[in-house]
Parts: structure tokens; C-alpha cells; sequence
């Protein structure tokens, strides 16, 4: 038996995990996968090998129950059959909140179990699902270290003109604050690029985290310095259903002249809006790039001008760029978007190169650009194994 860290990432109808050899110098992947459709009609259980090479991939059966324990039964078989030489003494969660004071991974015990619950209400559609996955995992493997590990702990450091709202400051004691979110794939990034580019990683730099879920850092020597996510995952960037910066005065309107209550808003807020609501086709870019229709085409430019725009901000924050950083899975994978973004920064050094961004090359800068732009490809998962074992092996 050789020792594994187990990595949860719970959403509301999903479990991705990953199974990592952690007997060695460095963490191995051996397998990863998703279960979904958890509380649906039909849960459909995939899993892979580190090379790629399909373990599973089988819909649950009719009878069978559909929630997070019976999920995670079917991940403790599929883990016990196909790896019975791991032994898994901790197991990695992501959470997307840790408040105003969880500023690194935690052991999750009772205590802290209580106090992530009392933060459900900054993150009311991630939290309790992040939750729900540590006590399923918690019954299903009760010898094991449960391990949080937050999205907002990374940009904790923020000054306070990056971290507070111009409201009455008896909010802002209270927890109403900018939190900013994606913190373990920003990590995670900042880390890989300082392997990549040492002397360039210790200087300024914006990445942008685009994916369904978007939002873009200013990280100077490693460290977050302003996130374009604040108080919750709808500020800052348009996502694929969320529509990123919104005027407040437009809420009110919506209260006071349309009749929305609380549920209208949520739905609007966090799953009509954003690239979905604008296109009316989609919240997949690859749907919308594909599309003729001049609602995908406009839908598009207007995600690479908030980006554009928050870049610069970003800047103005860091005093200056020095390399901008594309990650996720719109950031790794559309040229487009990228080559839109680059187009409109070249007041701030940004000169992109439209072949290597063409052919998604680690470095898609022209030669002689004063700003480097890059392609890194983010491993929350590998992060959150690498957060758990650490603090596995301290204690």
C-alpha cells in the first residue's frame, strides 16, 4: 500500500476528483474524472488514467440512489477495484470561501466545519455544495485528513483600496468586502510561470482566468495584489452565464420597476446573463465562435473589451505590466479571444504574434514586445494535492 491525496472540486450536480501517487519526491497523477447529473434523473460516473486512457464511463442505474454519498460510494468502488494499493490518509477540497480569515488551507474539523457553513451566504450557489462534498467524503473516508482549500485565501493580502467598497465601514467589519475568487488556479499559475520565466515571474503581472467562470489577477512577486472578482462570482469579467460588472442602480430598477424578486435575480444573475444572455444562443465560446449568427459576434467582442479594459486597470494597480498570462479553458484554447485582447492593449507593450497565437505556443508575443504574453495551462487540482499533502505531512 502506498500513500494517495484525493482531490474533491463539489459543485451543485458534480464531483471532479483526481487520485494522486504521493509515495515519491513529487505527486503523481493516476487518475482523474467527473461524476454528474448528481440529484438529476440520470447520474454518469467518467474517469481516466494520467495518460489519458478511459477507466470508466457508465451511466448509474435506474435504481440506484443519485446524491453526493452515493456518488462518492461509487468513486470509494471504482478507487478500491482499480487502485487497491492506494491508501488515501488525506483528501483535498476545494472551497470557494474562507471569509475574511482563512488565508490558507485548513484541516476541516468540526469547528471549521461550522464556521465554513456560517459563510454559505457570500457564496450561496457554491458553498453548500462544496460542503456537501467534505461530509460525504467525511462518512465515506473517515481516517482520512479532510483538507480545505479556498479560492479566495490567495488574494487575502490585498491593500486595503483593493479590498474594501466605498460604503459605510460597519459593512465592511461585517464581511461585505472584495473576496476575489479563482485564488488556487492563480496559485497554481503564478508558481508554474516562475519555473518558466524566473526573472519575468518576480515582476508584473495580469492573468486572465477565462473560462465558464472568468475573472482576471495582478500578481507582483507571487503575490495577488487586485482581483477583478469582489464581494462575489458575478463581478468583474462577462462569464459564460453571469454577467460580471453590472451598475447596481440596474438591480433596483429591476426591484423597484420589474417586479424581480430574490429567485428572479439568481436565475438572471447567475444563469441567464453573461455570454448566454447576450449571443441568445450560448454560454459555450466554441458555440459562439462557430456561430454565424452577429449575436455570437457581438456577444465575443464584448467579453475581449471588458477583458481589455480590466487588463488595464490591473495595470494601473501594478504601476506598469511586465507579462500577461492566459489561462482556463477559453484562455488555453481560443485564438480569438486572445488575439482580440492582445489587439487592443498595445498601448500598454502588448504586441502579439497572430502565428503563435494561431498555433497556441507557450509564448505568443511578437519578438521584442515589452510585454511578454503567454499561454499557461492551469492544474487546480494538482494544487489543491499539493496544499493537502503539505499540510498532511506537517501534521
Amino acid at each position: 500500500m502506498t500513500d494517495h491525496i484525493l482531490t474533491l472540486n463539489a459543485g451543485s450536480s458534480s464531483i471532479k476528483f483526481s487520485l494522486l501517487d504521493a509515495s515519491g519526491a513529487a505527486l503523481a497523477l493516476r487518475a482523474s474524472g467527473e461524476i454528474d447529473g448528481l440529484g438529476g434523473a440520470r447520474a454518469h460516473f467518467k474517469a481516466k488514467s494520467a495518460d489519458g486512457a478511459r477507466l470508466a464511463d457508465a451511466a448509474f442505474a435506474d435504481g440506484e440512489a443519485h446524491d453526493y454519498d452515493a456518488g462518492l460510494r461509487r468513486l470509494l468502488a471504482f478507487l478500491s477495484e482499480r487502485f487497491p494499493d492506494a491508501r488515501i490518509p488525506a483528501v483535498g477540497h476545494r472551497v470557494v470561501h474562507g471569509g475574511a480569515h482563512f488565508d490558507r488551507p485548513i484541516r476541516i474539523d468540526d469547528t471549521a466545519l461550522a464556521a465554513l457553513a456560517e459563510l454559505e451566504p457570500l457564496a450561496p450557489l457554491h458553498q453548500p455544495h462544496n460542503l456537501a462534498g467534505v461530509r460525504a467524503a467525511r462518512a465515506a473516508f473517515p481516517a482520512a485528513m479532510q483538507v480545505a482549500c479556498f479560492d479566495t485565501a490567495f488574494h487575502r493580502g490585498h491593500a486595503f483600496v483593493n479590498d474594501v467598497y466605498a460604503l459605510p465601514r460597519k459593512l465592511y467589519d461585517e464581511g461585505l468586502r472584495r473576496y476575489g475568487f479563482h485564488g488556487i488556479s492563480y496559485d497554481y499559475v503564478s508558481r508554474r510561470f516562475a519555473t518558466i520565466e524566473p526573472a519575468l515571474a518576480k515582476g508584473r503581472l495580469v492573468v486572465a482566468h477565462l473560462g465558464n467562470g472568468a475573472s482576471a489577477c495582478a500578481i507582483r512577486e507571487g503575490r495577488s495584489v487586485a482581483c477583478t472578482m469582489g464581494f462575489s462570482t458575478i463581478d468583474g469579467l462577462p462569464m459564460g452565464t453571469r454577467p460580471g460588472q453590472l451598475d447596481p442602480g440596474a438591480l433596483l430598477y429591476l426591484i423597484e420597476a420589474r417586479g424581480y424578486d430574490i429567485k428572479a435575480l439568481n436565475e438572471l444573475l447567475y444563469k441567464q446573463s453573461g455570454l448566454k444572455g447576450l449571443s441568445g444562443i450560448s454560454n459555450d465560446l466554441r458555440d459562439l465562435e462557430a456561430s454565424a449568427e452577429p449575436h455570437a459576434r457581438e456577444a465575443i467582442d464584448f467579453l475581449a473589451h471588458r477583458i481589455r479594459y480590466e487588463v488595464a486597470g490591473l495595470a494601473a494597480c501594478l504601476g506598469g505590466l511586465d507579462a500577461l498570462i492566459f489561462t482556463a479553458g477559453v484562455g488555453e484554447h481560443s485564438a480569438l479571444v486572445r488575439g482580440l485582447v492582445m489587439d487592443g492593449l498595445g498601448f500598454l507593450g502588448v504586441n502579439g504574434d497572430p502565428a503563435l497565437n494561431a498555433d497556441h505556443a507557450p509564448r505568443i508575443s511578437a519578438d521584442g514586445s515589452p510585454v511578454g504574453v503567454f499561454i499557461v495551462p492551469t492544474n487546480e487540482e494538482l494544487r489543491i494535492a499539493e496544499l493537502t499533502d503539505a499540510l498532511r505531512r506537517t501534521n
